[in-house]
């Protein structure tokens, strides 16, 4: 019973087989092989983007940095919630990316509010050369605490973004799973939600290592190039890359783990509401935080499921408290262990 992170889940079978597919003759490096131009098509025509510049690397963290430093002087901020994943999970990497420029964090408990934004946006206006000018703003999606945010929500904060002539990103860590409990398509959800630049992930929904960079603005495209490489995030074997995006890809094989995790989840949340557990923040997508018993967890932990996020000493304290925990489904998770975890209560 593994609900500690999605990132701790197997590569999907179709996956992997990419991989030993890819893996005879040779290729042209760098992201010159061939199945790198057919996931660029791919991935234009899934956003309707035909002009979209299409680019991959290995990490989340590569893929949210290189492309808010493309849109990010060193003297600039970039805006983003205070639960942000850039914020709480990325150990500066934006800021070193982009060559020092700062965060501004906006106060939340979970989304970014338009206010919130308008705010933090003025505050910065002029171009006083004493304090940060006003840079790019970043939206995480799936949110750090499991909230997706509503096409409208998203909307609400372009408009504000673009009012101050403000580019936005979308961290798009857990995309495939945001969209699929929005039930929408990949370009409601970003160009024409007022998005310019999208890291669409694939690492925690069922590959080995891999995320797109997709800019809707193409003249952006030479300065990823060269960043990439200054960043040294530009594979020489890149078919491997290309690879577990092509078979991502392939038959929606992405939104199909999406749906099956958010299933799981939904599942979990179901059973955990009716064992009277407590929720911090509504699940929405393939993530639970909630609180229940000290002596539900020691159970738990007995029967094996040590491996979830448990904030607290389960070990001592009075048995009734209820302790906060994190919950991650990833799509391999099965019915069968849901509801082995859900017996404990």
């Amino acid at each position: 019973m593994f609900f500690a992170s999605d990132n701790a889940g197997v590569v999907h079978p179709k996956i992997m087989q990419g991989i030993v597919d890819a893996n005879t003759n040779y290729a042209m490096p760098y992201g010159n092989d061939d199945l790198m131009a057919q996931v660029r098509s791919k991935i234009r025509d899934l956003f309707e983007a035909p002009d979209a510049a299409v680019y991959l690397v290995a990490t989340g963290t590569a893929a949210n940095s290189l492309a808010l430093a493309c849109y990010t002087q060193p003297w600039q901020t970039i805006f983003c919630a205070q639960y942000s994943h850039i914020e709480e999970d990325e150990c500066n990497a934006p800021e070193f990316y982009a060559s020092g420029a700062k965060l501004t964090l906006i106060p939340t408990s979970n989304k970014m509010s338009p206010e919130g934004l308008a705010q933090a946006i003025a505050h910065r206006a002029g171009d006083s050369v004493h304090m940060a000018q006003s840079g790019a703003v970043s939206i995480t999606q799936v949110t750090e605490f499991g909230s997706v945010h509503t096409l409208g929500e998203l909307n609400a904060l372009t408009a504000v973004a673009k009012a101050a002539g403000l580019p936005v990103h979308l961290d798009g860590a857990r995309f495939a799973n945001a969209l699929v409990a929005l039930d929408c398509s990949p370009a409601e959800m970003t160009w024409k939600a007022g998005i310019d630049v999208v890291s669409f992930g694939g690492t925690k929904n069922g590959c080995m290592g891999v995320e797109a960079v997709i800019f809707f603005d193409p003249s952006k495209a030479q300065e990823f190039e060269y960043r990439r490489k200054r960043g040294a995030h530009l594979f020489s074997k890149h078919r491997y890359l290309s690879a577990q995006m092509h078979s991502y890809l392939a038959d929606d094989l992405w939104k199909e783990m999406a749906s099956t995790a958010n299933a799981a989840c939904s599942r979990l949340a179901a059973g955990l509401r009716a064992a009277g557990a407590e929720f911090l923040h509504e699940p929405e997508a393939n993530m639970i935080f909630a609180r229940f018993p000290r002596a539900v967890h020691q159970k738990l932990q007995a029967d094996g499921a040590k491996y979830y996020v448990l904030d607290g000493d389960v070990t001592s304290g009075p048995p009734e408290e209820f302790l906060p925990c994190r919950l991650v489904c990833d799509w391999a998770m099965t019915d069968a262990l849901v509801d082995r975890f859900l017996a404990h209560f």
